[in-house]
């Protein structure tokens, strides 16, 4: 009887499935989905890789930021000021070799044509490369120039390089540095009256070291002038600047104190001239600086050093900065 009555199973509206894809069902995975999922993460890699874009919403998501830190900042200053300092230390060094050139009256019109040769020349040369080298290096930090900091971390090296180069060969050969000191300050002393360059240059060494020549002061019969054979008034002298006190009543400069020296015998010579020669003046003043010549040398070489490494961890700095935040 059970059988008889069993109703089939009426299926009701709500209680239904429908089990068709269409595109209202957003949970169900559509067929073909999975190729333009793949294309289009393909187009965001590719717009982020190659930058083609940057202004575009997808790669402003993306794209990472590089802020300087304080330790950037502070080197950043610290390379300016070290820059600054030497700058000045050139306009000094440009500023004593044009107190050189004007004091001599090399401007002059029957000078200007020698002036070429003048050692003076030298520290100009010198002051002036050095002082732009630095400004250089003041304008590259300051306005993050990496063409400016290059040239002058280049410029740099090369310096550190020869000082170090130089130290060395002065060590090795401090024994043959005195005789080509020594040759030197003769073939000084033969052209002394010829060339006025070589007469300023022993005119300041024997005035401000208080020596006369380049062993004592009987050296001076080297110079065809001051030759005791030599005629004139000049013959067995020694230039004023070997005079103890070359000033009269401490205001007019007398050129012939020194007249006759060579003739006067050590004892009454000291009187009047200094005996010593320059070349022990030369070593006497650097035993006793020896310390502050090596302490400066130090320092010096070590602020170099050191404004390259700053250099280079700037140069860092600004082209991660330069591919973040303006690539």
């Amino acid at each position: 009887m059970r059988r008889f009555f069993m109703i089939k199973r009426i299926p009701l509206p709500w209680s239904t499935r429908d089990t068709t894809q269409n595109e209202s069902s957003p949970l169900i995975p559509k067929a073909g989905s999975a190729k333009e999922d793949a294309e289009e993460l393909g187009n965001v890699t590719t717009e982020f890789h190659q930058g083609q874009d940057n202004n575009s919403p997808v790669f402003a998501r993306v794209r990472p930021h590089y802020r300087y830190s304080l330790t950037d900042y502070f080197l950043k200053y610290f390379l300016f000021l070290c820059n600054l300092a030497f700058t000045v230390l050139g306009l000094l060094v440009l500023g004593l070799g044009m107190w050189g050139l004007i004091s001599k009256e090399s401007f002059a019109q029957e000078k200007i044509g020698s002036i070429g040769t003048d050692p003076m020349l030298i520290l100009v040369t010198l002051g002036f490369i050095l002082t732009m080298l630095c400004l250089s290096g003041c304008v590259g930090a300051v306005r993050e120039n990496c063409c400016l900091l290059k040239l002058f971390s280049a410029a740099v090296l090369v310096l550190i390089t020869a000082q170090v180069l130089a130290a060395i060969v002065a060590y090795s050969l401090q024994d043959q540095i005195g005789g080509y000191l020594r040759s030197g300050m003769l073939a000084a002393m033969v052209r002394y009256q010829d060339d006025l360059d070589l007469r300023f240059i022993t005119d300041e060494i024997q005035s401000n070291l208080q020596c006369c020549g380049a062993d004592n002061y009987r050296d001076w019969e080297v110079n065809i002038y001051y030759n005791c054979s030599a005629p004139g008034v000049l013959a067995c002298g020694v230039p004023a600047t070997c005079c103890v006190d070359p000033l009269e009543n401490g205001t007019v400069w007398n050129s012939q104190c020194g007249v006759g020296a060579q003739r006067l015998d050590e004892f009454t010579a000291q009187s009047v001239i200094f005996l010593g020669g320059c070349l022990g003046g030369i070593s006497r003043w650097i035993e006793q600086h020896e310390g502050l010549i090596g302490t400066v040398g130090i320092v010096v070489l070590g602020v170099q050093i050191l404004t390259l490494f700053i250099t280079t961890r700037l140069l860092e700095s600004i082209q991660w900065y330069n591919v973040y935040n303006m690539g």
